[in-house]
């Protein structure tokens, strides 16, 4: 019964715990308010990994909407992954969480811009907080990847 009892609690606290969560700093003792950050491998882009910090506000409606990014290349980048990716100029989401139970939610797009050959990972607030729409923005580059296609004097 005691082992069934622990198994449970366990269970408990693992279920809890976000996956993708790689740092946790509290914002002091007198606030339920933390700094979560977390892992991203892009789905489609593999050596892409972006970190995200947003503030979650334990025990409250609604988180604020406030997060950065930072992405890099950590893998390998080929044409083939870059193939079925969407180049349109809005891009795809390709990370969702929800940060209130009022429909406000954080997104991570991924944007291709083919001149420059960089990949740019946006993430925003889809809920206006006093007056703005919370975002960050972090590019990668794919000069010196296998995605990279070179220009010649001919093509340009």
């Amino acid at each position: 019964m005691k082992k069934l009892l622990m198994a449970a609690a366990l269970a408990t606290v693992l279920t809890g715990c976000d996956s993708n969560e790689v740092g946790d700093v509290s914002l002091g003792m007198f606030t339920m308010k933390d700094i979560k950050l977390n892992t991203l491998i892009d789905p489609q882009v593999p050596g892409v990994t972006c970190h995200i910090a947003s503030i979650e506000a334990n025990l409250s409606l609604a988180d604020p909407s406030d997060s950065s990014i930072s992405c890099r290349q950590t893998g390998e980048i080929t044409q083939e992954m870059l193939a079925d990716i969407d180049k349109s100029k809005s891009g795809e989401v390709v990370f969702k969480k929800s940060k209130s139970i009022f429909f406000k939610s954080m997104k991570i797009r991924r944007i291709y811009d083919a001149e420059s050959q960089t990949l740019m990972y946006l993430s925003y607030s889809t809920k206006e907080t006093t007056g703005s729409y919370k975002h960050s923005l972090s590019t990668v580059p794919l000069w010196g990847t296998k995605a990279y296609i070179h220009k010649t004097e001919e093509t340009k």
